[in-house]
């Protein structure tokens, strides 16, 4: 997509997207009975140690959050000294804190993408271009296609929801001189061996790197991500975020979720993930209505089908939330996000999924 075309959607608002639609909308209330394939929060978590340590920092509520140990533990997992780790309330915040602090003239987001970073700067008063990827591409990013005189870049690896994994080198390339370019990486960890990640790199100038443990870890509910960036954008973060924004609980997570064991069990993980995610593929490409988008290397798969909507709303009679696609700019209502879960979760979902595109067809 050319700059130009970019442009065009400046002023449109939303442009009929709903923005802060997320998966967990389709498993509230009466709906948790079902089978979630909307979230992308890796199943059977936080596991039992993980669990133990947060309960015991109960303890010590009484006393106000002190996130020095939890920053330090997150720099050292990166290799990074702890004035460049800014700890926060789940990835999200981190979206409204570089909206709020920086000083942005022109701000791009690549879609299709998490949408909450353009709900972000909306409400902070700037007005938003796109850069849509195109699905004949694979979603795949064209450095070229991001305006030049863009003073803040935002683009997620993997992407949620294409699956996407862009090459660092390409991401790279969109630095500049006077740009923020933000990575979000709030899935990296569920990409075996993390390659292609930027978190630990200082020698692209302008980089923020965001990080969330709710996704591996299941800690939604908690709220703890982090800020990886130049001390300069941390202490502007810094100064637009409340007093101690992170619970004693997640920074004592966060410090958990860092240790050696923890990083082998998250990288373990990754592994089983990957193996479940060829076998949704596998079992989805059975199926001649439905196309996977794809190499996927994320914790969720992106497909395309006629009637995606009724089917969507076919598949909860049967049991089973899948997140709507239709909410991303650049999809459409022939689009559903499915998380992966194990092969027998899988096998049940595929099962459901034929009954449900066989009696559209009727």
């Amino acid at each position: 997509m050319s700059a130009a075309s970019a442009g065009s959607a400046r002023s449109s608002g939303s442009a009929g997207f709903d923005l802060r639609h997320h998966g967990d909308a389709e498993v509230r209330g009466a709906d948790a009975a079902l089978t979630d394939l909307a979230v992308n929060v890796r199943a059977g978590t936080p596991p039992e140690w993980l669990k133990a340590r947060i309960a015991a920092s109960l303890d010590g509520l009484a006393a106000y959050p002190d996130g020095r140990a939890a920053r330090e533990a997150v720099a050292a997992r990166h290799g990074l000294p702890a004035g460049r780790v800014l700890l926060t309330a789940g990835a999200a915040e981190a979206f409204v804190l570089l909206a709020r602090a920086l000083p942005t003239r022109r701000p791009v987001v690549v879609h299709p993408q998490f949408t909450e970073p353009e709900s972000a700067l909306r409400d902070a008063g700037h007005t938003v271009e796109r850069v849509v990827l195109d699905e004949r591409d694979g979603f795949r990013l064209t450095p070229g296609a991001v305006p030049e005189d863009a003073d803040l870049v935002v683009i997620g690896n993997p992407t949620n929801p294409t699956s996407v994994l862009h090459p660092a080198d390409a991401l790279a390339e969109l630095a500049r001189p006077g740009r923020t370019l933000v990575v979000d990486e709030a899935f990296m960890d569920a990409v075996p061996g993390e390659r292609e990640s930027l978190a630990g790199r200082t020698d692209v100038p302008g980089l923020v790197v965001l990080r969330s443990l709710t996704k591996t870890w299941g800690l939604a509910g908690l709220r703890i991500g982090y800020v990886l960036a130049e001390p300069d954008t941390v202490t502007a973060l810094e100064r637009v975020q409340p007093l101690w924004p992170v619970s004693s609980p997640a920074l004592v997570a966060a410090e958990a979720c860092c240790t050696p064991s923890a990083l082998a069990e998250a990288a373990n993980a990754a592994d089983r993930m990957a193996a479940d995610r060829a076998h949704l593929a596998d079992r989805l490409a059975e199926l001649a209505e439905v196309r996977v988008c794809g190499p996927a290397a994320g914790s969720f798969l992106l497909i395309r089908l006629p009637g995606a909507a009724a089917i969507r709303t076919r598949l909860r009679e049967l049991g089973f939330a899948v997140r709507r696609g239709d909410t991303f700019p650049g999809l459409g209502p022939d689009w559903l996000r499915l998380a992966v879960r194990d092969p027998a979760t899988t096998d049940r979902f595929v099962i459901a999924l034929a009954k449900a595109v066989a009696e559209s067809a009727d």
